[in-house]
């Protein structure tokens, strides 16, 4: 029996944020989509928007790779899976290629990934083969094997930026510049994919021009270890999680999600803008989102809030993060100083800043095994409650707070569940 197993890989990666590359993943995804083969996405770092995009690109759930907030074992078996079931690998990259520790160039030397590297060409020409080759020789051991010129004005500007490529950059084509193609923003990122009605077209569109490219091609094999799923223990056989999704809770890990299945659980989705009250559960998930856009319906559904009141006054567990923890608030000042009510089911006040409060790599200490994840918000909450116990960042330095009123547990963290299933098991049984 073998102990590596190979499969067409390419890491879209860039020299900062902003090129482009999420579309131009998305857009090499559904191409290979139309002609027949299994896609398999994946994201580099703790990010929830861009896999959105992938997983209607890819027809597939699209899954975040990251060395510090899952572990390495956690990068290397849904490699190894993903090598196994599919016909083909696209890793989008994280800001640029050289960026953050763990960055993307480190996954990608770590398993000599080939690398596209997409540049936003619209304000440069022959600058366009100086940062490429910067991109491929600033570590000599990152293989960068080509290059594709977003935001092209003319065919003119195209052959330049061809031109300027160094020997040993392969030129992969341009993609012209269209105002159509860029995604929607707001102050955490892109859009959810369910609020960009045209989206699935925008994507079509983009695949119909990188069909014209040398990125279309597909991606040379890359060579993965053999790495067996991990042995997750069935410590919530027989439970029912509840789990919020809708435009207001819209931020869950793909993982998480395979992670409470595989720990046993039965997964019940539910709305707590539209539904009147949650579903039958033994516990209850309230993942991140956007709260603070849907505050008046959040707290004008009365009888969805009484469910949630009854389920806590039983003693039920439920796990509240971030935009979860939000909603559950009293109150929100936005940034133009407004109050507005929220759930009130938790004491406090959120309120809203125009500048991010938080970003970074985060872990809860736990007997049961250290949950991995990160932070990122615009919003501080002001509390009376006494945390129970905090976050810490890659420095050991304490960070969010966790909140607990029964068996409520609320904290601004963002908790990958893999990364301890025994330590989302304690919190949900």
């Amino acid at each position: 029996m073998t102990d590596t197993i190979q499969c067409p890989a390419l890491m879209i990666a860039a020299p900062a944020s902003g090129q482009g590359k999420t579309m131009i993943t998305a857009a090499l995804a559904r191409l290979h989509r139309r002609q027949g083969r299994r896609v398999k996405v994946f994201k580099c770092g703790p990010d929830f928007l861009d896999p959105q995009i992938h997983a209607i690109a890819s027809e597939a759930p699209c899954e975040n790779l990251d060395f510090r907030m899952g572990g390495e074992a956690d990068v290397a078996w849904r490699l190894a899976r993903a090598a196994r079931d599919n016909d083909v690998i696209l890793i989008e990259g994280v800001m640029g290629l050289f960026d953050g520790d763990p960055s993307a160039a480190d996954l990608a030397r770590r398993y000599n990934l080939p690398i596209l590297v997409v540049i936003d060409s619209s304000a440069m020409a022959r600058s366009f083969g100086a940062i490429a080759l910067g991109m491929k020789t600033y570590r000599p051991d990152t293989r960068v094997v080509g290059a594709l010129a977003n935001c092209v004005g003319s065919a003119y500007h195209a052959q330049l930026l061809e031109q300027s490529l160094p020997e040993g950059i392969a030129w992969f084509g341009s993609i012209p510049r269209n105002a159509e193609s860029a995604l929607p923003e707001r102050h955490l990122g892109l859009l959810p994919a369910a609020e960009i009605a045209d989206l699935a077209e925008r994507i079509d569109q983009l695949a119909d021009r990188i069909a014209e490219t040398a990125a279309a091609a597909l991606p040379p094999a890359a060579t993965f270890p053999v790495a067996p799923n991990p042995e997750i223990p069935q410590a919530l056989s027989g439970k029912t999680i509840a789990i919020a999704q809708d435009a207001a809770f819209c931020f869950a890990y793909p993982a998480n999600l395979e992670c409470l299945q595989d720990l046993g659980a039965q997964l019940r989705f539910f709305s707590p803008l539209d539904d009147t009250a949650l579903p039958p559960c033994d516990a209850v998930w309230l993942p991140g989102g956007y709260p603070e856009l849907h505050v008046e319906r959040l707290a004008s559904n009365i009888s969805m809030i009484q469910s949630l009141r009854q389920h806590i006054d039983a003693n039920k567990p439920i796990l509240a993060e971030c935009g979860g923890m939000m909603a559950l608030a009293e109150s929100l000042i936005d940034t133009n100083e407004q109050s507005h009510p929220l759930i009130g089911i938790l004491p406090g006040t959120v309120r809203m800043h125009k500048k991010l409060a938080a970003l970074g790599m985060q872990s809860l200490p736990a007997e049961t095994g250290n949950l991995g994840g990160h932070t990122f918000h615009y919003s501080t909450f002001e509390c009376p409650l006494a945390p129970v116990a905090h976050t810490v960042d890659a420095h050991q330095r304490q960070s969010e707070s966790v909140y607990r009123v029964k068996r409520l547990t609320a904290t601004y963290f963002h908790a990958y569940f893999p990364s301890a299933p025994n330590t989302v098991a304690a919190l949900l049984s």
